[in-house]
């Protein structure tokens, strides 16, 4: 069922953004290590992408509430557009260097927070809050389309092509993205009625305020200390999972690339399983039974070493990766105030990003000692997180937020304007 023009269009801005993101996954490692042999500067291009999203997380999340979201939007994905399409003249006319490309993923990687920021924060405004479930969904399948199965490939075969033509295509997929998302409606400011403007204060100031509103929040803050420990607990088991393919498993570069990918299948599965099963379980025991099923999936993981059951198990991780995401997100954009929905998602992107480090770093450490205890740790956090999500989601979980209720209506009766114009402008 569509879920609305302005929804058609963000879903198709991040559509492209996430084929151009599906390049960069293949295409970037490719371009570093053919201007450097060395380990530690091909890794460190992504441990820099990774620190710049953690650095900006909180600002980001205060421009978002401060500012048109729409606008945030197409300005980030031209900008992205244009980065990569001059990183792609530089390598054209062999200029370019590790500086270079150092300097212009750290740019990208400002503006992809700064654009998914604002889609999350957007998509309330644009479709039912009862059908935050599906719409999610959605975006997550064309993420996954585009992110594991259509990007890699494309990415890796326009690398092969010519050095620089995955990045002009990058970089003219996302200038085409910012291009689509001018069609989003344009959002009327709105403030209750009575409020005066109040003075602008210091980012930081502002970014306190969400954070403080995510602590004191029984559920919203639940699924943030959910998020970080799910987190370290996806990161145990995939920060080593090349070497327990190669080794527990048996498989080769081949192997290990079709483990991904069927693994993702189970993704593909959970976005289009998550509105129903929510709407036949709740959100409570939804993800409550999404956690136990990633809990189980790496306790089994960490038994076999047969690569066709590894292949299953995977894929029901990530299918419950994807169920948790799903209403993870929808619940948070329901219960959270619009004009904090920005500062409450920054504070608790940082808590994930944390996780992520975490994870990463004890998934190394253990793998020293045994590849297989990192999978059975990981298991048992994620017999944590189902434990924290059974007690704190209890009660009522999606009450009607006033204010957000009040955007919504303003936003309909927008697009309801909009839509009567074309027609009139259609018909004379």
């Amino acid at each position: 069922m569509p879920l609305g023009r302005g929804f058609g269009v963000l879903w198709s801005a991040n559509a492209l953004s996430n084929l151009a993101d599906g390049l960069a996954f293949v295409s970037m490692p490719l371009l570093t290590a053919s201007m450097t042999d060395d380990p530690r500067l091909v890794a460190g291009l992504a441990t820099l992408y990774a620190l710049v999203r953690l650095l900006v997380a909180l600002p980001i999340g205060v421009w978002v509430d401060r500012f048109d979201r729409r606008t945030l939007i197409v300005a980030a994905n031209l900008l992205r557009g244009v980065a990569l399409l001059g990183l792609a003249l530089t390598i054209q006319f062999g200029v370019s260097s590790l500086v270079i490309l150092y300097v212009t993923m750290a740019v990208v990687g400002t503006l992809e927070s700064v654009a998914d920021s604002a889609a999350v924060a957007i998509l309330p405004s644009l479709v039912d809050r009862e059908r935050l479930d599906s719409a999610n969904g959605r975006v997550a399948a064309a993420q996954l389309v585009s992110d594991e199965f259509a990007g890699p490939p494309l990415g890796g075969f326009l690398f092969a092509f010519a050095a620089a033509a995955p990045v002009f295509a990058m970089g003219g997929l996302w200038a085409v993205a910012g291009l689509v998302a001018l069609a989003l409606p344009i959002r009327r400011s709105w403030r209750p009625p009575g409020d005066a403007p109040a003075a602008r204060r210091s980012v930081y100031a502002e970014a306190r305020e969400g954070i403080a509103w995510l602590a004191r929040h029984r559920v919203v803050g639940s699924l943030a200390l959910i998020g970080a420990l799910a987190s370290v607990g996806y990161m145990l088991p995939f920060s080593i999972l090349v070497l327990y393919a190669q080794e527990r498993l048996g498989l080769n570069g081949s192997g290990y690339g079709l483990l991904l990918a069927f693994s993702a299948l189970g993704g593909l599965l959970g976005s289009f399983l998550a509105s129903r099963l929510r709407k036949r379980l709740g959100y409570r025991w939804t993800i409550a039974a999404s956690l136990l099923l990633g809990a189980l999936t790496l306790g089994g993981l960490a038994l076999t070493t047969d690569p066709i059951i590894a292949g299953v198990l995977l894929a029901l991780y990530i299918l419950h990766a994807v169920i948790w995401n799903i209403c993870s997100l929808a619940l948070r954009q329901r219960l959270v105030p619009d004009n904090l929905l920005g500062r409450v998602g920054g504070a608790a992107r940082v808590l994930g990003l944390l996780g992520l480090a975490a994870g990463s770093a004890l998934g190394g450490l253990l793998g020293v000692i045994d590849l297989a205890i990192p999978v059975a740790v990981g298991a048992a956090v994620f017999v944590a997180c189902c434990l924290v999500a059974a007690i704190m989601l209890r009660g009522e979980l999606t009450p009607d937020d006033p204010t957000t209720t009040a955007i919504r209506e303003a936003d309909a009766d927008a697009e309801t304007v909009w839509v009567t114009r074309t027609h009139a402008l259609r018909a004379g």
